[in-house]
């Protein structure tokens, strides 16, 4: 069993720049892809990027590639999500997801293991 616990997320405005964490319990981190998916109002939940247990594959949804960098410290059990150059179409409640197996996935029906969420808006 893994525990996924993101940190706040908050409200900044357009162009600016927010890091969410997502701190996961157990011993095993290491072994595990983890993704960020997010989802907004009406709207079903959405991919984001994806690392592998390595760190060393990342998948980016093109939406945010170039403007978001995920990152992970095994030793800390924590995987992060650098967002810079926010637009309001990023406003969406993000998760933390983690998965049983080292390959990243881009699917979201393949993550055993969900944070709570963390709220992100983007004003104009």
């Amino acid at each position: 069993q893994v525990e996924l616990v993101e940190s706040e997320g908050g409200l900044v405005q357009a162009g600016g720049s927010l890091r969410l964490s997502c701190a996961a319990s157990g011993r095993t981190f290491s072994r595990y892809a983890m993704g960020w998916f997010r989802q907004a109002p009406s709207k079903e939940r959405e991919f984001v990027v994806t690392i592998g247990s390595s760190g060393a594959l990342r998948y980016y949804a093109d939406s945010v590639k170039g403007r978001f960098t995920i990152s992970r410290d095994n030793a800390k059990n924590t995987v992060y999500l650098q967002m810079n150059s926010l637009k309001p179409e990023d406003t969406a409640i993000y998760y933390c997801a983690a998965r049983n197996s080292t390959v990243p996935s881009v699917n979201r029906l393949e993550y055993d293991y969900w944070g709570q969420g963390t709220q992100v808006t983007v004003s104009s």
